[in-house]
């Protein structure tokens, strides 16, 4: 029986975790998405399991590391503690230096170049797509482009994550008042329908240039299938990775990339020591890498 503390949603936070079942859980994680978690984040991984024992009954942290490990029934627990595990925080227009460069310098380049060999499609990634702002945002500065630069061209936006709570919600296109707060008016006015200060739809126009997918950055058998972007954004996601899953990660960027396309990373990461194979690219405000 569930006791009343899950019922009220306060999960069990009276069940301490060993730090032999920390370690055997952590690990699990991590040799499943490349998640690292250390010391430090004992009491937020104790916290977030015991959302999922109060969601599933189990009592103590070693039985639910059985559970993880249980085949079908594991794999479809660990999807859920993974929606637990990431955060979600983001808005539309988020990290306006990416996406001024991207729009006023790097696109118009990379649109000469492929116009000199005749292939008129521009395909933009975004790696840890959280509740949807970030690809919305590029595909309605892409829209605006199909007008000028990009007529006649095909334009593809890609949004994944691991987390496939947020990915529904990120297909309704229905987002708040905090979610559109630093958004342009013009934006806001042309491709939003506001019913109420905290109700803001988003355009058909603008939903069907995205498609969303449930993507572990970690698993090596869908990277590779992940093929040729002119632009790969991934802000604020390589934190949760170790150096050596970083690495791992990166390298599948680079390698999805096209000729001359461009990663672009959170504001305060870095892929010093990590990759050398990109060269870095200064902007206003920022720096991307270009392949």
């Amino acid at each position: 029986m569930i006791s009343s503390n899950c019922q009220m949603g306060q999960g069990s936070a009276s069940v301490k975790i060993s730090d032999a079942d920390f370690e055997m859980i952590r690990d699990f994680i991590y040799s499943h998405c490349g998640i690292y978690m250390n010391a430090s984040k004992k009491y937020y991984l104790e916290n977030r399991l015991s959302r999922r024992m109060c969601a599933t009954g189990i009592k103590s942290h070693e039985e639910y590391g059985k559970l993880l490990r249980d085949g079908v029934r594991g794999k479809e627990e660990l999807r859920h503690l993974l929606n637990e595990l990431t955060t979600t925080e983001t808005r539309f227009f988020r990290i306006m230096p990416q996406l001024s460069a991207m729009e006023n310098r790097f696109l118009p380049e990379i649109v000469e170049a492929k116009q000199k060999i005749g292939f008129r499609k521009i395909r933009v990634w975004s790696a840890g797509t959280s509740s949807g702002e970030e690809p919305y945002t590029l595909a309605m500065i892409l829209l605006e482009k199909m007008a000028t630069i990009l007529k006649g061209w095909t334009v593809e936006v890609i949004g994944t994550d691991i987390n496939e709570t947020i990915l529904a919600k990120a297909r309704e296109g229905i987002f708040n008042g905090y979610a559109v707060r630093n958004m342009p008016e013009y934006y806001r006015k042309k491709y939003f329908l506001e019913e109420n200060p905290e109700r803001y739809v988003l355009s058909q126009e603008v939903k069907k240039l995205v498609t969303f997918s449930h993507l572990n950055l970690y698993d090596d058998s869908r990277m590779v299938f992940m093929k040729s972007f002119d632009f790969i954004f991934c802000a604020n996601v390589l934190i949760y990775f170790d150096e050596s899953s970083k690495a791992k990660v990166v390298q599948h960027f680079y390698n999805n990339l096209l000729p001359y396309g461009y990663l672009f990373v959170g504001q305060s990461e870095s892929l010093h020591g990590v990759n050398d194979r990109f060269k870095t690219v200064h902007f206003p405000g920022g720096f991307a890498y270009r392949k």
